[in-house]
C-alpha cells in the first residue's frame, strides 16, 4: 500500500541530529542546564494540551482530567513532557530513537512507582511503531521535534497513521523568518546560550503556513495555531499573537491522506 513506504524506511531520522542529542542525553532533568528552556516551556504546553484533550471530552475527573486517554509523546527525550502529562492521567507512551534518552527517562519515572505504571517508553522512530500501532492513540505530542525530523511530511503521514480518527496532533516548534534566525539561533545559542550552539538549523524551521498546508493535505484539520515568546531574563515563557518565532499548533485528524483533497483543488 501506499503507506507502507512511509513505514519501511528511518526517512523521518536524521542521523546528524541524533549524534548531536546523544552528547546532552544525561543532562534532561537538570532544570538549569541544557535543556532549561524546555523545563519552563511546560508551564504553557502542558495546560494547552490538558485544555484541549478536556475540551473533546465528555467526562473527566478534576484531580485526573486526562484519564483514559492514550497518549504518545513523540521523541520524548528524558521524559521532560511525558511525565507531567502522565500525572494529569493520561496513559502516556513516550518514543526517542536515542537509547541513551530513554535510559534517562526509564530512570527518572522509576523514582514514582505512580509514573512507572502511567509511562511506557520505548527507544524507537515513529515509523517503527507504525504498524502496531495503528490507530492507536487518541492524541500525539510532537514538541520541539518536527525542526530535528528527517523527511516531515513522512512524519506527518506516520502521526495520521498512528492517531484514532479525530485524534489531537500537538507540535510546538519554530517558524522560519528572520527574527527566527537572529533571536532563535545567533541570540539564543551564539551570544545568551541559553541553547547549546548548534542546536538548531534554520534550514530545517517550518513555517505555520507550511505545517498547516502539509496537515491539511495529509488528513488533518487545524484547529489553534499560537505564538510563544521565550524571556531569557525572567526564564519563562508566554502566549502571544504574533507566530513569527515559537508557535503551538493543534490539528484533528479527519479522513485518510489518501483521500485528502490536494491544496491546489481548493484553491488555496
Amino acid at each position: 500500500s501506499s503507506i507502507r513506504k512511509y513505514t519501511s524506511s528511518q526517512s523521518t531520522i536524521d542521523p546528524y541530529e541524533i549524534k548531536k542529542f546523544q552528547a546532552w542525553a544525561l543532562r534532561w532533568w537538570d532544570e538549569e542546564g541544557v535543556y532549561s528552556v524546555l523545563h519552563a516551556m511546560n508551564d504553557l504546553r502542558v495546560p494547552f494540551i490538558r485544555d484541549i484533550l478536556i475540551s473533546k471530552s465528555n467526562s473527566h475527573q478534576l484531580e485526573c482530567p486526562l484519564l483514559g486517554v492514550k497518549l504518545l509523546d513523540v521523541g520524548c527525550g528524558g521524559g521532560l513532557l511525558t511525565e507531567p502529562l502522565s500525572r494529569l492521567g493520561a496513559a502516556v507512551t513516550g518514543i526517542d530513537p536515542l537509547e541513551n534518552n530513554i535510559r534517562t527517562a526509564e530512570l527518572h519515572k522509576s523514582f514514582d512507582p505512580d509514573l512507572d505504571r502511567q509511562i511506557q517508553y520505548k527507544a524507537c522512530s515513529l515509523e517503527d511503531i507504525v504498524d502496531e500501532a495503528t490507530e492507536a492513540f487518541d492524541a500525539l505530542v510532537a514538541s520541539e521535534v518536527v525542526e530535528h525530523v528527517g523527511d516531515l511530511e513522512s512524519f506527518i503521514k506516520c502521526c495520521h497513521q498512528v492517531l484514532k480518527p479525530g485524534g489531537s496532533l500537538f507540535i510546538t516548534t519554530i517558524n522560519k523568518t528572520a527574527i527566527s534566525y537572529a533571536l532563535g539561533i545567533v541570540v539564543a545559542e551564539q551570544i545568551l546560550r541559553v541553547v547549546p550552539d548548534g542546536t538548531h538549523n534554520w534550514e530545517k524551521f517550518v513555517s505555520p503556513e507550511e505545517l498547516e498546508r502539509l496537515l491539511e493535505s495529509n488528513g488533518f484539520v487545524v484547529e489553534a495555531v499560537n505564538g510563544m515568546l521565550y524571556n531569557p531574563l525572567r526564564g519563562s515563557w508566554s502566549w502571544i499573537e504574533n507566530t513569527s518565532l515559537n508557535y503551538a499548533l493543534h490539528a484533528v485528524k479527519t479522513g485518510t491522506p489518501e483521500q485528502a483533497v490536494p491544496p491546489e483543488q481548493i484553491g488555496r
